[in-house]
């Protein structure tokens, strides 16, 4: 630090002069860029400003070194959002900071995280702001996640998560896109209630990503059996999305009820009918199988037998997600949060933490795979193989914090792909 050797104000403006003219303050002092991270340091160790000092702009020039972000999650953020405020932008990027670095969503373990010396107090109105600003809606999220997809055909995962805070039931509609191993959520919705989502409500998620992400790109829809009935199954048919939904064993199939039509079906054994049938009202194929727990199977499906079973396994990655945005992760349940708005504007903010750890351990694995222990499972999951790298850098602001965010550029790669 220029500071830190001895160097009066003057003799640091001469200096920085002399090496180059880059970087002006309103008292005509120019600084080269690469000193930024100089007048950070020289920010938090400048004694009270006399009048001479504030007549020179150096209360100018320390604002400037406040609103350097070491991190670079400001410059990506704007690239993707040129229309928001860079105060915006910048809250964003300090709040997802500190949600890598707390791994909690309650606002008094955030606060301490943010950068800056100010009082918690005031940390904590900063939060508060960003889960308050309506400039972050669906579309800004969405315009920050899609450029992650993978190219090719997608698929689509609906759950629900849901969790109680005293007597207020928290209740998250999701729908996104399977990605190693789990479901990046691309639109959510935060329920007026606990229990089941309703129809209106799961059409609503459903087209507002339609208008971003076209059916051509939707290789299935896959659901468990709250996401079942007839004007269900006919909106997805009418919107051209192909449906893998498993149904519950008592519905009727051609006027047979399923758990009577395939008694007979053993565990790990997979039949189907050699004709479509209607269920629901709807012209489907049904593939039937039992689980290891003895448990019957019904997928109701556009597509061919051989690939349904396959596909609807993939169901369990949004759980796979749920897991490490809660008590394994994040902490999603340590927030106090319940209006709708808010909340909604919480979890996005967790997504975009939680997809940097993400792209990061795909990263990582794809330079040194994650280890196998001798149980044959992995040592750790992709996301916390992701946060243990990325937490050093975004704690220490390292040279490799820029590189790790850099890779939300780019793409996951297509699975199966080199």
């Amino acid at each position: 630090m220029l500071r830190a050797q001895g160097l009066s104000y003057q003799q640091i403006a001469d200096r920085v002069n002399a090496e180059g003219l880059q970087y002006r303050t309103s008292s005509g002092f120019r600084f080269p860029r690469r000193h930024e991270a100089d007048l950070v340091g020289l920010m938090l160790t400048q004694t009270p400003m006399s009048g001479w000092h504030e007549r020179q702009g150096w209360g100018v020039m320390t604002q400037a070194a406040a609103l350097f972000d070491p991190t670079g999650l400001t410059e990506i953020l704007k690239a993707r959002l040129p229309y928001l405020r860079s105060d915006t932008l910048r809250r964003v990027a300090d709040v997802v900071n500190a949600l890598i670095v707390a791994r909690s969503t309650c606002h008094s373990a955030l606060a301490p995280h943010l950068p800056g010396t100010s009082s918690t107090a005031a940390k904590l109105r900063r939060v508060e702001r960003c889960l308050q600003d309506e400039q972050l809606g669906d579309a800004e999220w969405l315009h920050l996640l899609l450029p992650l997809l993978p190219p090719g055909k997608l698929i689509l995962v609906l759950d629900r998560t849901n969790w109680e805070h005293g007597r207020h039931d928290l209740n998250l509609l999701v729908l996104g896109v399977v990605i190693a191993g789990f479901t990046l959520p691309l639109v959510w919705m935060a329920l007026p209630h606990g229990g089941s989502s309703d129809m209106a409500l799961r059409q609503r998620l459903v087209a507002r990503l339609l208008g971003h992400l076209p059916a051509r790109r939707w290789k299935v829809l896959v659901g468990d059996r709250e996401f079942i009935g007839a004007d269900w199954f006919s909106f997805l048919r009418r919107r051209k999305v192909k449906r893998c939904l498993r149904i519950r064993v008592d519905t009727l199939v051609d006027g047979a009820r399923v758990d009577e039509a395939f008694a007979d079906v053993q565990i790990g054994q997979t039949v189907g009918l050699f004709d479509k049938a209607y269920v629901y009202g709807n012209l489907m194929q049904v593939v039937v199988t039992r689980s290891p727990s003895g448990d019957l199977v019904a997928l109701a499906t556009d597509l061919p037998i051989w690939e349904t079973c396959a596909l609807y396994r993939q169901r369990l990655s949004i759980e796979c997600t749920f897991s490490s945005m809660k008590s394994r992760g994040f902490g999603l349940e340590d927030s106090t949060m319940t209006q709708p708005d808010r909340l909604e504007r919480l979890f996005g903010l967790l997504i975009l933490a939680w997809v940097c750890c993400l792209r990061v351990g795909v990263w990582q694995a794809e330079q040194r795979p994650i280890p196998i222990k001798a149980h044959g499972r992995k040592a750790r999951s992709v996301v916390q193989y992701g946060w243990d790298a990325l937490v050093v850098a975004v704690r220490w602001a390292t040279p490799m914090c820029q590189t790790y965010f850099s890779l939300l550029n780019q793409p996951f790669s297509a699975p199966g792909a080199a």
